[in-house]
């Protein structure tokens, strides 16, 4: 039996409410959160401030655990499970596309490229969204 990858995505914020969206350089192409596989001994806060920073160049605090996303089909890849991490970057600081990235910048929630978003990510972003405007979190 083959069991689910477990995987973590980060929101990275800005002071102004702005996100960080990286282009994916792999399958599947198009938009996503910053994100990736969490590594064998790892601890998912760690893989998470490290896929951030191998990803956008950032250093990032995570700030709060949003919630768990464990679709089988969020992945065409595969099964993966996702903790995802509301994340603050530090003032100033500008992404830089490295690692499995082609590009990295900042959005404002009006400029998303919401129809070019890759997995569950345009779910993942609604769902911070409507926790950073009233602390509402997703319901199980």
């Amino acid at each position: 039996m083959k069991n689910p990858l477990p995987t973590t995505d980060a929101v990275i914020a800005a002071s102004d409410g702005r996100v960080v969206l990286i282009l994916r350089k792999n399958e599947p192409h198009g938009w996503a959160l910053p994100g990736g596989f969490v590594d064998a001994g790892e601890e998912l806060s760690a893989a998470c401030r490290r896929e951030a920073k191998e990803e956008t160049g950032l250093d990032v605090e995570l700030v709060s655990q949003l919630f768990t996303y464990s679709d089988p089909k969020r992945d065409p890849r595969k099964h993966t499970i996702s903790t995802v991490y509301a994340c603050r970057a530090r003032a100033g600081q500008q992404p830089k596309a490295d690692d499995d990235a082609t590009d990295a910048r900042w959005f404002a929630e009006g400029d998303i490229p919401w129809d070019e978003l890759c997995f569950d990510h345009a779910q993942i972003l609604r769902d911070y969204f409507r926790w950073a405007k009233t602390g509402e979190r997703r319901k199980l």
